[in-house]
C-alpha cells in the first residue's frame, strides 16, 4: 500500500512539483496527491504546511493556482495537497457539488452508500502522513496545516482533535460551524447520520466548545465572498475563540471573493506565518 507512483515532477522555483499516486487502504482507492519540495542541503528534513481543498477540488486546484511555490522555496517548506475525496467506479457519488466525489469533507463515513470508501479523515490523519514521512524529507515533528473551505473546515477540525501534531494552523474562508449551516448540515447528516451529537467532532465551533484546544489561529475571510453569509459564518468561530481564550486573527478582505485570486493573494502570508512557528526549536 506504501507504494507510490510519480505521475509528474517538474522543476520550479528553485524545487520539485511533483503529482504522485497511490492506493489507499483508507479510501480503498487510488488516490493523487501533489508535493513541493524545496531544494536543501542532502540529508535535512524541512517542516511541512498541509493544504486541504474545497467543494469540487482536486490537488490540482491549488497546485496550479495557488501560487505557493516560490514562498516555499524561500521558506524551505514543504508543501503536501491531498484530493478531497476518493474517485473513480464504485465509488458513491451524488449529482449535486456539495455531496460525494470532490466533496468528502473530511470526514469518516458511516452511513451508507458512502462507508466503504469515504473515509478522508484517516486518509489525512493517519495514512498519508506515514507516506510522507516515508517517501519525502519531512520534519513531521514540524507540521502546519491550512484549507479553503470545505478545506478550511479540515484544516481547523484536523488541528483541534490533533494540537499535538500541529505547531500552526490557519484557514481561508472556511466552513467553521458546518452543524449550523446547509453545506454542514446536508454532508454530515448524510455521512454520519441524523444523530448531531455525532457530528461535534468534525465541526470547528463545536470542538472548541466542548474543550478543544490549539493556541492561536489565522483566518482570512473575502468581504465580497457570497457564501460569507449562509455558509461561512466567521463570526461564529470569533465568539468561540473569545470564549475559550485562542488567539484568533480573523482579517476581513474588502472587495474579495471565495476563488483562488483571492486564496493566491493571501498565501504568502499564510505561508510566512506557518514558517515562523515552524522553526527549528
Amino acid at each position: 500500500m506504501n507504494e507510490v507512483e510519480t505521475v509528474s515532477s517538474l522543476r520550479s522555483h528553485g524545487g520539485l512539483q511533483g503529482v504522485y499516486r497511490h492506493q489507499s487502504a483508507a479510501t480503498g482507492t487510488e488516490m493523487a496527491f501533489s508535493v513541493f519540495v524545496p531544494d536543501h542541503e542532502p540529508g535535512a528534513r524541512l517542516p511541512v504546511v498541509w493544504y486541504l481543498s474545497g467543494l469540487t477540488c482536486t490537488h490540482a486546484n491549488v497546485t496550479e493556482k495557488g501560487e505557493y511555490r516560490a514562498t516555499c522555496s524561500d521558506l524551505g517548506l514543504i508543501f503536501v495537497a491531498p484530493d478531497t475525496s476518493p474517485r473513480g467506479e464504485g465509488v458513491a457519488d451524488d449529482p449535486a457539488y456539495d455531496m460525494g466525489q470532490g466533496a468528502g469533507f473530511y470526514v469518516d463515513a458511516t452511513e451508507t452508500p458512502w462507508t466503504p470508501h469515504f473515509r478522508m479523515r484517516s486518509y489525512i490523519e493517519a495514512e498519508l502522513p506515514a507516506l510522507i514521512a516515508a517517501q519525502f524529507p519531512a520534519d513531521m515533528n514540524r507540521q502546519g496545516i491550512t484549507g479553503h473551505s470545505m478545506g478550511g473546515h479540515g484544516a481547523l477540525t484536523i488541528a483541534l482533535r490533533n494540537p499535538e501534531r500541529f505547531r500552526s494552523v490557519s484557514a481561508f474562508a472556511p466552513i467553521v460551524a458546518p452543524s449550523q449551516v446547509p453545506w454542514g448540515e446536508k454532508a454530515l447528516g448524510g455521512y454520519l447520520g441524523p444523530d448531531r451529537a455525532k457530528w461535534r467532532e468534525y465541526d470547528a465551533v463545536a470542538l472548541i466548545e466542548d474543550g478543544a484546544r490549539v493556541p492561536e489561529l489565522l483566518v482570512d475571510q473575502g468581504e465580497a465572498d457570497t457564501f460569507l453569509a449562509e455558509q461561512l459564518r466567521p463570526a461564529l468561530l470569533r465568539e468561540a475563540c473569545d470564549t475559550a481564550g485562542i488567539d484568533l486573527t480573523l482579517r476581513m478582505q474588502p472587495g474579495y471573493d471565495h476563488s483562488y485570486y483571492f486564496i493566491s493573494t493571501f498565501m504568502a502570508d499564510h505561508l510566512k506565518w506557518h514558517a515562523e512557528r515552524l522553526r527549528a526549536s
